[in-house]
């Protein structure tokens, strides 16, 4: 069984017990969170797709950790004309156990 599901903007495939980075959210270590906007649930040959989104569809998951990505450089640089400019970016995540995948 697994959901398509979105959070963040972005939108994510899990399965129970899969442990997924999301876009940062607002919980802390240990805390249950509910996901209500579920664009499909798949089980077995049983398959329910939201228009747009499942009725009575959630997933279920707990916050395992807060954290920030690798380094990203961004370099601009321009020859012949003294310009060069360095930037990085870290972008911060949350992950997630998901705990239970429900659809009515």
């Amino acid at each position: 069984m697994y959901a398509v599901f979105i959070t963040g903007g972005k939108q994510y495939r899990a399965t129970e017990g899969d442990v997924i980075r999301v876009e940062k959210l607002d919980a802390g270590d240990g805390d249950a969170i509910d996901f209500e906007k579920v664009l499909m649930v798949t089980d077995g040959d049983d398959v329910k797709i939201g228009a747009p989104y499942v009725a009575g569809g959630k997933v279920t998951a707990t916050v395992r950790a807060q954290g920030r990505h690798k380094k990203i450089k961004i370099v601009k640089f321009h020859r012949r004309k003294h310009h060069r400019k360095q930037m990085g970016h870290r972008q911060s995540y949350t992950e997630l156990q998901i705990t239970g995948i429900s659809a009515e």
